[in-house]
């Protein structure tokens, strides 16, 4: 295997973190085993989790644990002990790169002479395993269903899944020769993923969301200011597990996804005295409309319903006693209630 990249700077790690981005929308519908193989020996893979450059006479653990305790097996399982992440650092020994000054890692590739080839006993099975044969075992150990379905679940379904579902989900999985598509599909045709509880949604997936909607899309830098004081920059998780899917939402990073929505309305607000009365009623409930349409007319609760009402009524009643007014503040709430609906719990959940 060949592959040219660089990493010897921010630029380089990001280069190559795009790619095994790309890997996984080209194949993360597929096989959960190919995934894993393909991720095992990805340059972004090897780099960022020692895996490059580990011999036989020093391999290095760090991708080896990771792989069973956060990708695979889970930790606290019982899965796997310590041997067995020896062991399997063993197997993944072998894979390395020419480093060139001022352009980095470049030519990954699998070097036999640095692979352990002796024997090994991983999972309690013995034999001279080597990379392709270590994933697949892990692939394969019975840890691995049960906590594959928990982990898909719960990026859709905020609560475990019941007895039932969870068996049923990781019969699929083995049956379909861990074909990751089957899985997302029976998830997603789930009653519990439409009337369970709502999931708030990652800075980026709601990003995302708002430009998709606007036909609007990232040109210039401050998203990334936005994302960083989001809790979420991409390609910079805060450790290896990656983000905390529970906690999105705090006192310290609410503001940003205000200034989210405030970015992707930049461009659509209206000018109080250019758009006074060209179609922007004075009244509450048809700038109420107006506003979530201006969404697509996302579903949203009486009570949000409700609030936004409220808001529009109090404005339009300041404006009764003062002419001009009676000519802004129509547009003027219509561009604060395309704000408020952007910011409500229906659009920054799912």
């Amino acid at each position: 295997h060949d592959w040219f990249a660089t990493s010897n700077d921010m630029v380089g790690s990001q280069r190559l973190m795009i790619r095994q981005n790309l890997l996984f929308r080209r194949i993360g519908l597929g096989s959960f085993l190919g995934l894993a193989m393909r991720v095992t020996i990805n340059p972004a893979m090897l780099v960022y989790l020692n895996g490059l450059n580990s011999s036989k006479e020093a391999p290095n653990e760090n991708y080896a644990r990771e792989l069973m305790e956060l990708f695979t097996l889970g930790a606290g399982t019982g899965a796997y002990t310590e041997r067995d992440v020896r062991e399997q650092a063993r197997a993944l020994t072998g894979w390395t790169a020419d480093y060139r000054n001022g352009i980095g890692w470049v030519r990954f590739r699998y070097r036999r002479e640095g692979h352990d080839d002796a024997m090994k006993v991983l999972f309690g099975k013995a034999g001279a395993w080597n990379w392709k044969q270590a994933v697949r075992l892990t692939i394969k150990h019975p840890a691995h269903p049960p906590f594959f379905v928990r982990k898909l679940w719960g990026s859709f379904v905020p609560e475990p899944p019941d007895e039932e579902t969870q068996a049923a989900l990781e019969a699929l999985y083995v049956q379909s020769g861990y074909a990751i598509r089957p899985v997302v599909a029976a998830i997603l045709r789930h009653p519990r993923l439409y009337e369970g509880p709502r999931m708030v949604k990652p800075p980026v997936v709601y990003t995302a969301g708002l430009l998709r909607s606007r036909r609007g899309r990232v040109a210039d830098e401050d998203w990334v200011w936005l994302a960083i004081q989001s809790g979420q920059l991409l390609f910079y998780p805060p450790n290896v597990s990656g983000w905390n899917e529970s906690r999105w939402l705090d006192t310290s990073t609410f503001r940003a996804r205000w200034d989210i929505a405030g970015r992707a309305l930049r461009h659509s607000a209206l000018h109080p005295e250019k758009s006074a009365g060209a179609g922007v009623p004075a009244d509450p409930e048809k700038l109420v409309n107006q506003a979530l349409g201006f969404w697509g007319d996302p579903a949203v609760s009486e009570a949000t319903r409700g609030a936004l009402l409220a808001f529009a009524q109090k404005a339009m009643a300041a404006a009764v006693a003062d002419d001009s007014r009676q000519k802004a503040f129509p547009v003027m709430t219509l561009n604060a209630l395309r704000h408020l609906v952007a910011v409500s719990p229906e659009l920054q959940t799912a």
